[in-house]
């Protein structure tokens, strides 16, 4: 299986080609902006990997993502949208400028580097794209409005475009992690607390949602699974979630979180 993996110098990204790795016949590209940590990865896989080291923000990045792509294989099995960060500021502070340069990475990137492996995806079906959004897509909190917004547009845009692809064999997932412990987000005060200890999980999780949700055939999969619940709330009662998420209750769910870290993901 020949996956491509973006955002894939640490955190969910480098979890998931350490998972995907595993998986008979594994053949992975690993892209992210930190050439040094791409080279060290790929030196402990134990399956054929190369990397390319490119920011997808930038103009030229899909048709680079391509030609390497093309250089080294003649199909893709998986694609796994993960590159992404998040800049938390009030709207009132941070304004459009934020709400653009987040949009630019978490979505935009998404969708350009999609529209250029599109059909290359569709020569080798049955394949699979799994786009990483967040919990954060299905409900948003104060301070992180750009980041919810990209994220609400990448789950919006994964539901049409599994609609479209499927009659081309294509399958297009996602996956929604809630807070996830890592390097930039070690998540100490949510563990501490006997009641929020369960909203935390790991990148290796997120990397077996990725399986489930790409080859595996899922529509979505949320990490931890009861965030569904939290999902289901704010569709049935919006107000209550707005009081929660607005209340001293939610006091520990808006610390730092690694989605609101720029560099998360090193992407």
């Amino acid at each position: 299986m020949v996956t491509l993996i973006t955002g894939a110098s640490s955190g969910i990204g480098e979890a998931t080609a350490e998972r995907l790795a595993r998986e008979p016949g594994a053949e992975l590209i690993l892209v992210a902006r930190r050439e040094d940590r791409l080279r060290q990865i790929v030196s402990r896989l134990p399956c054929p990997a190369t990397w390319l080291a490119a920011d997808l923000t930038g103009p030229d990045a899909p048709g680079r993502v391509l030609a390497h792509l093309e250089q080294h294989h003649d199909r893709l099995d998986l694609l796994v949208n993960n590159a992404g960060a998040a800049w938390r500021a009030e709207f009132g502070e941070g304004g459009w400028a934020n709400v653009q340069r987040t949009m630019e990475l978490n979505f935009d990137a998404a969708v350009r580097l999609t529209e250029i492996l599109l059909p290359l995806l569709r020569r080798s079906a049955p394949s699979s794209i799994v786009n990483i959004a967040s919990t954060a897509g299905r409900v948003a909190r104060g301070g992180s409005g750009a980041y919810s917004a990209s994220k609400f547009a990448l789950i919006g845009w994964t539901d049409a475009l599994h609609l479209e692809e499927a009659p081309n064999g294509v399958h297009v997932g996602s996956v929604l992690p809630g807070f996830i412990e890592t390097e930039g987000f070690p998540a100490a005060e949510l563990k501490a607390r006997f009641a929020t200890r369960w909203l935390v999980s790991s990148p290796e999780k997120v990397a077996e949602a990725v399986l489930d949700a790409g080859p595996g055939g899922q529509a979505e999969r949320y990490v931890p699974r009861p965030y569904r619940l939290v999902a289901i709330l704010r569709v049935l009662l919006p107000g209550l979630t707005r009081r929660v998420l607005g209340g001293g209750s939610a006091q520990v769910m808006t610390t730092k979180t690694g989605a609101d870290a720029a560099d998360e993901s090193g992407r």
